[in-house]
């Protein structure tokens, strides 16, 4: 293996150890945070089978973004499902056509369309970007990550088209580099630039994405303002700590 190599496998599994132990601190951070009060946003279901509903409406149709900006869920929207389509077709390059999974993202729908998602991530990426410099009241809380993080970004998705489309690299290589990474058995990475510069450009993506604003889907799922029922008539809602202090004051008055 070549020390170029060798850098890159070092520097991913660095990486892949930040994201994770990153993402999983968050997780905890969010499940300590106390919810003492009923705080559902309205109107907000009163069964758990809403619940669902709304977060199925918020996940895959962003309902609550396309009541507010329009324009801002246009772009949302299209760049969110061209990353999912983009990264389904990038399974191919750590799944083995042996897997029961081959057949799952080795079809017409997910090569086809993910083909073209990254033009459609150029341009829901701008608009986004184009609404932080143009729109007055976002430019005004909108700091300086914001916009690099959008950068970032659309430089992965350029150098991933570059790729596709101009400055070619050996596919074949690619997938066993990293396929290696994953069975432990390391292979040599193809040297080309735009590749070494999308590549470098998604290491440097995992490493920052715990630790900014990109990681909110955990939040969207663990906000009382979305999964608490409104029922605050019907049932009475008591935290974990209040129920403590409650039982110390009961018992302090016995005393």
């Amino acid at each position: 293996m070549s020390a170029l190599s060798i850098l890159y496998v070092i520097l991913f599994y660095v990486a892949m150890i930040v994201l994770a132990a990153g993402v999983i601190n968050k997780i905890l951070q969010y499940k300590r945070v106390p919810a003492p009060l009923k705080i559902a946003v309205t109107p907000a279901p009163k069964t758990k089978g809403g619940v669902v509903y709304r977060y199925f409406s918020e996940v895959v149709f962003f309902n609550s973004l396309f009541r507010a900006t329009k324009w801002t869920w246009i772009f949302g929207w299209i760049f969110h499902l061209s990353l999912l389509l983009a990264f389904l077709r990038h399974l191919r390059y750590v799944i083995s056509p042996d897997s029961i999974f081959w057949p799952l993202i080795n079809n017409m729908v997910v090569q086809s369309f993910g083909h073209y998602a990254g033009f459609a991530m150029v341009v829901g990426l701008g608009g986004l970007l184009a609404r932080r410099i143009f729109v007055d009241r976002v430019r005004y809380i909108s700091s300086p990550s914001d916009y690099l993080m959008l950068i970032l970004i659309m430089g992965i998705a350029g150098t991933g088209l570059s790729i596709v489309y101009v400055a070619h690299t050996d596919i074949v290589q690619l997938k066993a580099f990293i396929m290696g990474l994953f069975y432990f058995n390391w292979q040599d990475l193809p040297g080309d630039t735009v590749l070494l510069a999308h590549l470098t450009m998604v290491l440097l993506l995992m490493f920052i994405f715990p630790f900014s604003k990109l990681l909110h889907v955990p939040g969207l799922f663990m906000a009382p303002t979305r999964y608490q029922l409104d029922n605050p008539r019907e049932q009475r809602h008591l935290s974990p700590w209040g129920a403590e202090l409650e039982k110390d004051g009961r018992n302090s008055k016995r005393i």
